[in-house]
């Protein structure tokens, strides 16, 4: 013998349907009335003949039916579903009668206005105080809602896992919540023991502005695009700076009244090498339209020397804080300063007469040019605080870095070319030499002019 309807309520704790609640009125009813209307999903249950016993607000609001209008129907048919397929929608439903655990389904419903709705029902048994089933619960959602859930967890689940950006949920005491595999691979640690640490502790440098950024996002919400951000992480093989393109997005539970922020949503990729690259092209960009302009000034100039000051002034801009330019004499054994740019201020670099040699000790960089016909670049490491290494040169006291170059035309070296950095600024690198070495070959070239025309006015055959 089937159970009967009071049995199917009695096993989910209520008896007689209160008017309006879809549930029933013993004691603990209220309760069940208040859980079942509380629910996000719709649900509703049914005894072992078929009949509708329990109808929550959710089910309601998706049909269209009250809980007065469904409880006590028997099945979905001629209301809830259409009749040619109502047989086949209540044998699927109470199969769940002789089966273990939740079986799921797809449903064609019918709305109270007569529109259709496709569901996603999950059904089970209901068992009575014998321990024998004695009905069916069924919870239900709109399949797209349902779907958009799915979406929304197997977008996290592959954030987490497998995507090529980094992600990471920071909190808002603004430490590491999640994090996927990229971004603990990228900060250098496991993903296990980069949570809960500061975020200074797992970048050394540019830590003030991703802090920032991440303070904006909690206090005012995402910027409109992505921040680029210049950071330096510890890596077996050292300290390195890294450029990260970063996205954010301020979290906010959905199930607060208001929206009270649970964290920032940080999704980076490492850019260094594209930002590095856009940068060396600026760059070369740059320094081509200094020797361009520089050549063309120079072509203006009357006096071969005054042309080489011109083409220094063009290639300090950018590029370095002095410049001096040496005149090679006795075969190179001795140095006459010929043009400088002014010390410890901005202008024109001016020429330097007087025919004296300069005060170089023997190794001087500037020396080692000329030996090598070549470039030499030098810094002068712990020593720049002192100043003493860049005096000892007889250089500016606040140089730190130096770049000499020897000038060559015509198969002999005429001069030197000395670019110097101060302490505040980086070392010079080996593209720093080949733009320093195009810039010699037009001040040799300005300084070969200015010999030989002096050679031709005091009548001396040219060398």
């Amino acid at each position: 013998m089937s159970a009967s309807r009071s049995e199917i309520t009695d096993a989910v704790g209520s008896g007689e349907p209160e008017p309006g609640s879809g549930t029933a009125g013993p004691p603990g009813a209220d309760l069940l009335a208040a859980l079942l209307d509380g629910m996000d999903a719709a649900l509703c249950a049914f005894d072992a003949e078929g009949t509708v016993t329990h109808w929550n607000r959710e089910a309601e609001r998706i049909l269209g039916w009250t809980a007065e209008e469904a409880v006590g129907r028997r099945g979905f048919a001629g209301w809830a579903v259409r009749r040619a397929d109502a047989d086949e929608v209540q044998e699927r439903l109470m199969a769940a009668m002789a089966a273990p655990g939740r079986q799921v389904h797809e449903f064609a419903l019918l709305r109270k206005d007569g529109g259709r709705v496709l569901v996603r029902t999950q059904s089970a048994r209901v068992l009575g105080a014998d321990g024998k089933a004695a009905g069916v619960y069924c919870a239900f959602s709109e399949v797209h809602a349902q779907i958009d859930l799915e979406r929304s967890i197997a977008l996290s689940e592959a954030l987490f896992d497998d995507a090529s950006w980094g992600v990471v949920l920071v909190d808002v005491d603004l430490r590491p919540a999640v994090v996927n595999a990229e971004a603990a691979r990228v900060l250098g640690a496991g993903r296990a023991t980069v949570l809960g640490r500061p975020l200074g502790e797992l970048v050394s440098h540019g830590v003030e502005e991703l802090e920032g950024a991440l303070h904006h996002v909690l206090a005012e919400g995402a910027p409109r695009g992505l921040v680029d951000l210049w950071v330096g992480v510890t890596t077996p093989e050292g300290e390195r700076r890294r450029c990260w393109r970063s996205g954010f997005l301020r979290l906010a539970s959905p199930l607060a009244e208001e929206p009270v922020p649970l964290g920032v949503g940080w999704l980076f990729h490492d850019v260094t090498d594209v930002k590095l690259a856009e940068q060396e092209a600026d760059r070369l960009r740059f320094r081509s339209g200094q020797l361009h302009r520089a050549g063309r000034a120079a072509a203006e100039c009357e006096d071969p020397l005054e042309a080489a000051a011109v083409q220094l002034d063009f290639a300090l801009a950018g590029f370095a804080d002095h410049a001096l330019l040496d005149l090679a004499e006795d075969d190179g054994r001795r140095l006459v300063r010929a043009a400088a740019s002014p010390a410890g201020a901005s202008g024109p670099s001016a020429a330097a007469g007087g025919g004296l040699p300069v005060r170089y000790e023997p190794g001087h960089p500037a020396f080692q040019a000329v030996e090598r016909m070549g470039s030499l670049r030098a810094s002068a490491g712990a020593e720049a605080t002192a100043g003493d290494w860049a005096e000892r040169r007889q250089w500016p006291r606040d140089v730190a870095h130096a770049l000499c170059t020897a000038l060559r035309s015509r198969g002999r070296t005429v001069g030197v070319l000395t670019f110097l950095r101060t302490v505040n600024r980086p070392a010079f690198e080996r593209p720093d030499a080949v733009y320093a070495e195009s810039v010699a070959a037009l001040v040799a070239t300005s300084l070969d002019l200015a010999q030989a025309t002096e050679q031709g006015e005091q009548g001396e055959p040219p060398r």
